[in-house]
C-alpha cells in the first residue's frame, strides 16, 4: 500500500507541474488554414466529425503503425456494449488474477485476489490507462484476454476496421499488434455511441482506494482543452507518442487521431492543431425537412389517387464556415407513380447542395401502401361510392 501511495502522489505532483508548463501552442495557425499545411509532425492522423464520421483532414491515414494505448478504445467499446446487453453492471465486482496483476506500463497495482467494481475499473482504464485494470475487465468478459481479443477482432471487423489487428486488449508492443488512424476514428465513434464513457473519459484527476491511489488522465486535453471529452492516449517505444482526442463545442463533435508522434509535445499539439482546423473551419448546420413542400404523389390504377410523403433527413451536415446560411434544396419527384405502391417504398430523392456541389442526399419515401385496383375493388369501390349517394342497390 505504501509503493501505491508514493507512485500514486509521484503522478499526481508531475501532472500539477505539468500544468504551468505551455505545451500547446495558440490559435493562430488554425485560423485559416489550407489543407496539408498544418504542420503535423506525427507519421499518421486524421480528423472526422463525430456524427457523420465525415472526414475533415487526413495525413497518412492508412498506414499501419503500432497503437499503444489506444487500442484500449476497442476495449472499452466492448465493456460498454456488456453493460448495456446486461452481461455487466457497474457495481459488478471482478477479483483480480494473477495474470492481470502481472501487467507493466500503467497500472493501478492491482493485487492477485484483490476485488474492484466495474466502475472502478473503468475508471482506472479510461483515465490512468491502467493495464492491469483492462486485463481483469477483459477477463470478467471473456474468461480470458485471449478471447477478449478475439471479440475485439471480431467487433472490428464488423466495423470494417480492415487495418487492424489486435493482439493484446491494452497496447503493449507484440508483433502482428497494429491500426491506423482511420480505423482508430471508426472504433472511437462507435465508443462515443454510448455517451456515459464520457463520464470517465472526461476525468481530469479522481482516486481509487478510499484515496490511496490517485488518477490523473494521461490525456492532458482534458484540462487544457476547452470542449475536450477524451478519449485515450497511447506511449510505447515500438508505438512512440498517440493520442485519440474527442471534443465537442458549439453543437459539433470532433475525433482526431495523432499516430507515432516523436514527443509528448507533438502528441497534444498535433492534436490541438488537428481540433482547431475543425472547430474554425467547419460547423454544423441543420437540415431542414422539406414535408410541408411535398405534398401528395398521384397514383394511377390505384385504390387511391394519392399517396402522401414524407422524408427523414439528416439532423445536420458538416459544412465550411465560409459557405454558412448557403444550404439549397433540389426535390427530384415524378409526376406518378403506377399502383401497386409499398408503404416507405422511395419514390424520390432530396439533394441538398452548396453552388451546386452535392453535400448530401435523402429519399422521399411513401407514407401508406396503394394497392393496385382490380375488376372486384372496383367493383367494391361503386357500390360503396353509390350507397353513399342513396342509390338504391341492385341485386
Amino acid at each position: 500500500m505504501r509503493t501505491r501511495m508514493i507512485a500514486g502522489l509521484l503522478a499526481l505532483c508531475a501532472a500539477l507541474f505539468s500544468l504551468s508548463i505551455p505545451v500547446f501552442a495558440g490559435n493562430e495557425e488554425a485560423a485559416s488554414p489550407q489543407a496539408g499545411s498544418l504542420g503535423l509532425t506525427a507519421k499518421s492522423a486524421i480528423l472526422v466529425e463525430q456524427s457523420t464520421m465525415q472526414v475533415l483532414y487526413e495525413q497518412n491515414p492508412d498506414e499501419k503503425l503500432a497503437p499503444a494505448s489506444i487500442t484500449k478504445v476497442m476495449t472499452l467499446l466492448l465493456v460498454m456494449e456488456a453493460i448495456d446487453n446486461g452481461q455487466l453492471s457497474y457495481e459488478d465486482t471482478v477479483s483480480c488474477s494473477d495474470y492481470a496483476s502481472s501487467m507493466g506500463g500503467s497500472q493501478i497495482w492491482l493485487e492477485p485476489g484483490e476485488q474492484m467494481t466495474v466502475h472502478e475499473l473503468l475508471k482506472a482504464t479510461a483515465v490512468a490507462s491502467a493495464n492491469d485494470a483492462a486485463v481483469a475487465l477483459a477477463e470478467k468478459i471473456a474468461g480470458t484476454e485471449a478471447a477478449f481479443v478475439d471479440k475485439m477482432n471480431k467487433k472490428a471487423h464488423e466495423l470494417g476496421m480492415v487495418n487492424t489487428s489486435f493482439r493484446n486488449c491494452t497496447g503493449l508492443d507484440e508483433d502482428g499488434h497494429y491500426t491506423t488512424a482511420r480505423d482508430v476514428a471508426v472504433m472511437a465513434g462507435e465508443l462515443l455511441r454510448h455517451p456515459k464513457i464520457t463520464e470517465y473519459t472526461s476525468i481530469w484527476m479522481d482516486e481509487l482506494r478510499s484515496g490511496e491511489t490517485q488518477l490523473v488522465n494521461t490525456n492532458k486535453l482534458v484540462y487544457h482543452y476547452p470542449g475536450t471529452t477524451g478519449l485515450k492516449t497511447g506511449s510505447t517505444d515500438n508505438a512512440g507518442k498517440c493520442l485519440c482526442a474527442s471534443a465537442n463545442r458549439d453543437g459539433m463533435g470532433l475525433i482526431s487521431v495523432v499516430l507515432s508522434a516523436p514527443n509528448a509535445d507533438a502528441q497534444f499539439g498535433d492534436s490541438r492543431k488537428l481540433l482547431d482546423y475543425g472547430f474554425g473551419n467547419f460547423m454544423s448546420a441543420p437540415i431542414q425537412s422539406p414535408d410541408s413542400e411535398l405534398g401528395a404523389l398521384r397514383v394511377l390504377r390505384g385504390v387511391r389517387e394519392q399517396a402522401e410523403l414524407y422524408t427523414e433527413p439528416p439532423e445536420t451536415v458538416v459544412i465550411p464556415r465560409a459557405q454558412e446560411g448557403k444550404l439549397a434544396y433540389e426535390i427530384t419527384l415524378p409526376e406518378s407513380v403506377t399502383a401497386p405502391v409499398e408503404q416507405n417504398q422511395t419514390v424520390g430523392r432530396v439533394v441538398v447542395h452548396i453552388d451546386s456541389k452535392e453535400i448530401c442526399s435523402f429519399p422521399i419515401k411513401t407514407r401508406e401502401e396503394v394497392k393496385k385496383m382490380t375488376f372486384l375493388r372496383a367493383l367494391g369501390k361503386l357500390g360503396g361510392s353509390l350507397v353513399a349517394m342513396g342509390a338504391p342497390c341492385v341485386e
